[in-house]
């Protein structure tokens, strides 16, 4: 029989722990929390901010059987997560067991392996009662702000609103951008870039930087024409040649943020789906060696960028034997810790718990997103200990007349780091092309060059862009503002709260968004700035380090806060009668409409309710985008106008002769403008196909649907149909080169596939190869040689500008 009671958050969690510690440990799971604030009232006492905890909804028979195990143990571990929030479940756990709390011990571990768990049972503590006080304060201070602001939006705007301390920061940033978007004044400017040659090859781009001295700024046609005029006419003169050495350090293990924003960006995985992924990682995959679950990564909340000498250990000796002693530097890389992290710095980085795991070794046992995310954390925790990358960087300064040109040059001498790990968003077919298109030919400084084309280009700067949850992610953590384990949070409660919505994969504010920043930098300026919200994170971290109360911490903000909140009671504009004015005239009466806030958003309603009731959908997403470029949208089965309308999955439109006439259309097809061609009928049932859009994009779905459920795809997951090249495949002799787009951009393959697999990366183009008379020749654009054509047979070395290819064809 057991003597010792574990209390872990997770079951997968106790599943995995249960494996180290033997039958004289029972593992028992809270499953989360266990007691947290009543939903129904405010439960904080805001004389004493004594909070008042109620045992979870549904959370009855997890808290009994904890007792029962409690009762017969002689040493209860809490083993619950090594932050604020672990440390408050596992206080909460302790404070419901009563009597039993006596034997209560802390157990911390950074990752769930067996040296890592037995040597935690050998080192037990107590409840860090700092990390729960801070855990307390935070908690409380969110709550005062909900239950507080939320119903004066209620009474201002609509029912149901919320509002958050920290979710209507974020949603500030994101309302702040779009202003700035639309107040944004493009200024034009010219650029200059002139095709050179040196006496050998190959030819390079230089780019006008420098006028008589001064930085080139040129912000109209008339002086661009005038510097074209001069430089085509003028001598391209060597002016000046420098070599250096550039050094390009590896980056830091990740910590929870950026690993949250290399995901988004190699993977486009959303910051929910990213620590959700993590948490099955960390917590243990069974690797089907009958040695159960294992966890594969350190726990991933973490602000550290610290590595244990034992990992460092293991690494170093890991990455000598794989790559060499060449690549490995003869001291370890140390990463400086941001002051922010100092306190969690008892954390590590997120990191492989052992490189016995190796992501393509167990890669069977994984999920594909499981997978992807391991094998990043891995390349970047080995690259972490490798060596800099060293280029070797040329700047060539070209003279012609008062005007100075440059062209940079940079060649990869050493890849140290980048042989295993670089910052991309994914591997790029051309790579290798664009390293050597970085060379520049060998030149000495006087020589002359000849010009063989000067482009000159006319452009505008551009808005600041909006927000995707990468670069969200980034602002929120270099403004201090939340904690990366909150980030998921934050941006779904400001998407489900309908303040935002994400299209394209960026961030807008709704009209309902907007005025719920308007209406709160108004009255609550300080609780929705950066910098006070960033302060106020501080001071909670000094909580958690012992040097602050936190009931003060309370005391402090209450008395803000609630001045604050009486004056917005009486000064606050209301929005909530009165709407929103427009300058939108109502088509059945001509009364002006305005904009109101209903359950499912934002829509236009006639002033003369209840007179006429008159209201129209307002449009967003790929719904506005058709809007702005079709006046009206017509049924293609009747002739009736359309008419915008929202459903639970979102706005359609549908034929205003209902219900006559039933048809209705997806903004999301109609502006992926699709082939209306009919479709062949199912190949299962033959009935009609028709065109659907789903979470991958476009498809074709049989009319039969439940009772058929053919589907076919168009292009291989992609938003287009293929377009034909007129090449055929090479390869099966049957299908067609067809042009597909994926997520990783542009590729060619063949019609047939997936019965054949055949894909080129660069445009086949049907042109006999005049040098092997190969069918085809392929297409492309360096910086380098420009737009050039070549053969694919690899006996053949033709290559040739497509410029003088065609001129010698006609």
């Amino acid at each position: 029989m057991a003597k010792n009671l574990v209390i872990v958050e997770s079951p997968a969690k106790a599943k995995t722990i249960n494996k180290f510690i033997g039958k004289d440990y029972l593992v028992k799971a809270s499953v989360g929390h266990v007691r947290d604030l009543p939903k129904s009232e405010l439960g904080v006492d805001e004389d004493t901010f004594e909070p008042h905890y109620e045992v979870l909804e549904g959370k009855e028979k997890v808290v009994s059987e904890l007792k029962a195990a409690a009762k017969k143990a002689d040493t209860i571990f809490i083993a619950s997560d090594p932050d604020r929030e672990g440390e408050a479940i596992g206080w909460h756990v302790m404070n419901l067991i009563g009597a039993e709390s006596k034997k209560v011990r802390r157990i911390l571990f950074h990752e769930i392996t067996k040296n890592a768990v037995r040597k935690a049972i050998d080192q037990p503590t107590d409840i860090d009662m700092n990390k729960v006080n801070a855990q307390q304060a935070r908690r409380v201070l969110d709550r005062l702000v909900g239950y507080k602001l939320s119903p004066l939006l209620w009474d201002k705007v609509r029912r149901g609103l919320s509002a958050g301390r920290v979710q209507s920061v974020a949603l500030k940033m994101i309302v702040d951008r779009e202003e700035e978007i639309k107040a944004f004044q493009p200024v034009e400017f010219w650029t200059f870039a002139a095709r050179l040659a040196a006496g050998n090859p190959p030819p390079f781009i230089a780019k006008l930087t420098k006028v008589a001295g001064k930085k080139a700024d040129v912000g109209n046609e008339k002086d661009a024409r005038v510097i074209e005029a001069a430089l085509k006419s003028g001598k391209f003169t060597i002016a000046e040649i420098a070599r250096k050495e550039k050094k390009q350090s590896a980056a830091p293990p990740f910590i929870t943020s950026t690993l949250q924003r290399a995901a988004y960006n190699r993977f486009k995985y959303p910051v929910k789906r990213t620590m959700s992924i993590a948490q099955k990682l960390y917590e243990g995959k069974d690797l089907g060696n009958d040695g159960g679950l294992v966890g594969l990564i350190t726990y991933m909340r973490t602000d550290s960028v610290r590595i244990s000498d034992d990992a460092l250990t293991e690494v170093r000796q890991y990455i000598a034997a794989k790559y060499g002693d060449d690549i490995l530097p003869e001291k370890p890389n140390v990463y400086r810790v941001k002051k922010a992290a100092q306190a969690q710095d008892a954390h590590e980085a997120i990191r492989p718990t052992s490189l016995e795991f190796d992501p393509e070794r167990i890669k069977d046992h994984l999920t594909r997103e499981e997978y992807n995310l391991y094998k990043m954390i891995w390349d970047r925790f080995v690259a972490s200990q490798m060596k800099p990358a060293l280029f070797d960087v040329t700047d060539v300064d070209i003279a012609n007349g008062p005007y100075t040109l440059r062209a940079s040059g940079e060649v990869l001498k050493f890849p140290g780091f980048l042989a295993v790990f670089q910052e991309t968003g994914g591997e790029d077919e051309e790579d290798e092309e664009k390293k050597d298109d970085k060379a520049l030919p060998a030149m000495t400084e006087g020589e002359v060059l000849d010009l063989q084309n000067l482009e000159t280009k006319q452009n505008f700067t551009q808005p600041p862009p909006r927000f995707t949850e990468a670069t969200l992610v980034k602002a929120l953590e270099e403004n201090g503002i939340g904690r990366p384990s909150t980030y998921g949070t934050i941006l779904t409660t400001i998407q489900t709260r309908d303040y935002t919505y994400k299209h394209e994969g960026k961030f807008f504010p709704t009209q309902l968004g907007m005025v719920v920043i308007k209406l709160l930098k108004q009255s609550f300026s300080n609780i929705i700035d950066e910098r006070y919200t960033a302060d106020l994170e501080l001071k909670l971290d000094n909580v958690e380090d012992g040097e602050r109360e936190w009931k003060d911490l309370m005391r402090e903000f209450s008395h803000e806060f609630n001045g604050d909140l009486s004056r917005a009671e009486k000064e606050m504009t209301e929005v909530k009668r009165s709407g929103l004015e427009t300058d939108e005239v109502c088509a059945n009466c001509g009364s002006p409409m305005v904009i109101k806030f209903g359950r499912f958003g934002e829509f236009l309603a006639c002033t003369n309710y209840p007179e006429c009731k008159t209201t129209k959908e307002m449009p967003k997403g790929d719904a506005a985008e058709v809007a702005e470029g079709d006046e009206q949208v017509i049924c293609d089965k009747c002739g009736k106008p359309m008419q915008l309308k929202r459903s639970r999955f979102g706005q359609f439109y549908a034929c205003t002769g209902y219900p006559d006439c039933k048809n209705t259309k997806d903004p999301r097809l109609m502006k992926a403008n699709l082939p209306t061609d009919p479709q062949p009928p199912c190949e299962n049932c033959g009935k009609e196909m028709v065109l659907k859009s789903g979470r991958y994009g476009p498809f074709y779905s049989c009319s039969g649907y439940p009772d058929c459920k053919t589907i076919r795809k168009i292009g291989r997951g992609a938003s287009t149909p293929p377009k034909p090249t007129g090449v055929k495949c090479p390869n099966c002799k049957e299908g067609d080169l067809v042009e597909r787009r994926s997520r990783r951009g542009i590729f060619y393959s063949c019609s047939r596939y997936p019965k054949c697999e055949f894909s080129l990366n660069n445009r086949p183009v049907a042109r006999e190869c005049p040098k092997c008379h190969a069918p085809y020749l392929l297409e492309k654009e360096t910086k380098r040689e420009g737009h050039i054509e070549y053969c694919n047979n690899p006996e053949c070395d033709y290559r040739a500008p497509v410029s003088d290819a065609k001129a010698a064809n006609e």
